[in-house]
């Protein structure tokens, strides 16, 4: 494997890292900064009141953007198997 193409991969690969943690990160970051916003105005200060709608976001974010995850993963795999095969046969 020439070091272009390690370079590539390894390229492809923080791309598919950030495509899989992006979903459940930035709906996450979203509930934080409303929940944060909610208690300055309240002026609540109770720590544990945003775990509950965090948990409840992530999880929709995941199960919306599984089938997402699940292709990108996949091809991602797929690809990184072809070049296996490429690398072996040479």
């Amino acid at each position: 494997m020439q070091a272009i193409d390690l370079a590539s991969v390894i390229r492809q690969t923080f791309i598919v890292v950030i495509e899989m943690g992006a979903p459940a990160l930035l709906s996450a970051l979203g509930v934080g900064i409303l929940i944060s916003v909610f208690q300055a105005v309240t002026q609540i200060n109770e720590s544990t009141l945003s775990f509950v709608p965090k948990v409840l976001v992530v999880g929709a974010a995941l199960l919306i953007a599984g089938p997402f995850m699940v292709a990108t993963l996949k091809t991602f795999t797929l690809h990184i198997y072809d070049d296996l095969v490429t690398v072996g046969g040479q």
